[in-house]
């Protein structure tokens, strides 16, 4: 198509213009009209002593970047293994080719490490003053000297590029473009809490910053980390955004389908291409570069979740999945007047020897008249009963003698004993011992419902990192001391029982 719009160009133009026409005039206005044509061509400027490796998976990515240039996707999602050119696309080429049409274009990047965000700017930024760009297009802009900066460089036609970490891009700051290359830092991918600050990030702060949502662009281009990371997120909210998948080896269930508008045909003759996986055999590599050899030693050292994630863009969760963790609201403060209730229920490490390295966890739940619920502390420690009895004590203090306290009572005659110094320990407080039936999971149920629905506030403290961890795992998480406490403090704030002894939903 690319040959047959050049050949109409020329044809348009008289025998003298056709004959000034040359190769290298070709290949510079090939350069221009194709983002394909213009990284092979470039990409002697960006790397120049590593060969370039041609692959299908190069034309379904430009394919799609040149769909956002051209209006087509507002919104695109681009899930592939690391190591296959994703930020020399994506953050390196994409940008320097669209100001070679349109250098009004104001672009702003991010990624999970600032290092990583400079990187891209600085390679970006050599690419356009380099002698190769700027003997083709030195006519289209220039980079202003005031403002050429690694993170941040503006030219003459008040375009710029910004380049910032997640969570590193102060307000105020617009552009046509919103760009993330890999938002989640693998080795934090675990962290229910730094994956639900880029979901935050990306909903509350970036959702806002383009110049013109009619005209702009969203591109979020990442490995699959988890299932709650910024792809699961915005696939999970059915926001509207063009999807292509590529893994790393070929599955017939996880295969690329993706629709993407066929610009090269006028108006009336307009279809959908649908990018599919052009492989056949399972387990087939997506790229020659990273082939069979290459892919089984990187698997090597792997697991077959993380394998499943970074490599198969289709990553499973470690634990149960009970608890929807991106659902819990975080902040800072809650409006106080609103509680109804408060409890402080205590899970108390077993009194048998051998639960001598087991935790003790004291969770505060609030009710609040407008259907919230807040968590506002845990304490969690690993001690001795006398230790343990002191902060329990020394917790009541602080908490005052309006929040009612519960703590688990253990069957057997060493729970009950446990369980009577406990409420001697807290006299003048009110304070119950607890005898909850059924298993972990049951009792969890009811607060597993409510952070669900997005009615569970987190306030924010030292503790909440290890909490949202044991919630996004439990049942299978090593400890569940935090999740008991919890799901004890939720049945008593929400449940009562019957006279047959069943719980059952107290009436608001």
């Amino acid at each position: 198509m690319l040959t047959e719009l050049l050949n109409s160009t020329i044809c348009s133009q008289s025998k003298e213009e056709q004959l000034q026409i040359s190769d290298e005039g070709i290949r510079i206005a090939a350069a221009g009209l194709e983002l394909k044509s213009f990284i092979k061509q470039a990409w002697h400027v960006v790397e120049p002593k590593t060969p370039f490796v041609d692959g299908w998976h190069l034309d379904a990515i430009c394919e799609h970047l040149q769909a956002v240039s051209e209006g087509q996707i507002k919104k695109l999602l681009i899930n592939i293994s690391p190591r296959h050119m994703k930020s020399l696309t994506v953050s390196v080429f994409f940008p320097a080719w669209e100001w070679v049409n349109d250098p009004c274009l104001k672009y702003l990047y991010s990624s999970y490490a600032e290092q990583l965000a400079k990187r891209d700017s600085v390679k970006c930024r050599r690419l356009i003053q380099s002698l190769w760009y700027q003997s083709r297009w030195s006519g289209a802009f220039q980079i202003s000297s005031d403002q050429n900066e690694k993170m941040r460089f503006e030219n003459d036609m008040m375009g710029y590029r910004v380049a910032t970490s997640v969570n590193g891009m102060g307000t105020g700051e617009g552009g046509d473009r919103i760009i993330v290359d890999d938002p989640h830092n693998v080795l934090e991918g675990e962290s229910a809490l730094k994956r639900t600050n880029v979901l935050h990030w990306w909903d509350e702060s970036m959702s806002t910053r383009l110049n013109d949502e009619n005209t702009g662009a969203k591109i979020i281009i990442m490995q699959r980390v988890h299932q709650n990371d910024l792809s699961g997120h915005v696939l999970k909210k059915e926001l509207g955004y063009t999807h292509l998948c590529l893994p790393a080896r070929y599955e017939k269930k996880n295969r690329i389908v993706s629709v993407v508008l066929d610009r090269k045909r006028s108006k009336k003759e307009n279809r959908d291409i649908v990018w599919e996986d052009r492989r056949t055999e399972m387990g087939e590599p997506l790229w020659d570069k990273f082939g069979e050899k290459e892919l089984t030693e990187r698997e090597k050292g792997m697991s077959q979740y993380a394998i499943a994630g970074q490599h198969q863009q289709n990553p499973s969760p470690r634990g149960g999945g009970m608890f929807e963790v991106d659902k819990f609201v975080i902040k800072d403060s809650f409006a106080r007047n609103l509680i109804v209730q408060s409890v402080r229920y205590w899970d108390k490490a077993g009194s048998k020897a051998e639960d001598k390295g087991c935790y003790t966890a004291g969770v505060l739940m609030h009710k609040l008249s407008n259907g919230f619920t807040v968590v506002e502390d845990v304490i969690r420690g690993q001690w001795e009963a006398p230790e343990r009895e002191r902060r329990i004590k020394q917790t009541a203090q602080l908490d005052g003698i309006k929040v009612k306290i519960y703590h688990e009572q253990e069957g057997g005659s060493g729970g009950k004993e446990s369980a009577q110094s406990t409420t001697r320990n807290l006299s003048g407080y009110r304070v119950e011992a607890d005898h909850p039936t059924g298993n972990k999971e049951v009792r969890a149920e009811a607060y597993a419902s409510q952070v669900c629905n997005g009615s569970v506030i987190l306030i924010n403290g030292k503790w909440i990192s290890d909490y949202m961890d044991e919630c996004e795992n439990f049942p299978f998480s090593t400890y569940k001391d935090q999740v008991d406490a919890s799901s004890g403090a939720c049945n008593k704030l929400y449940m009562k029982k019957s006279k047959a002894g069943v719980w059952g939903k107290r009436k608001r």
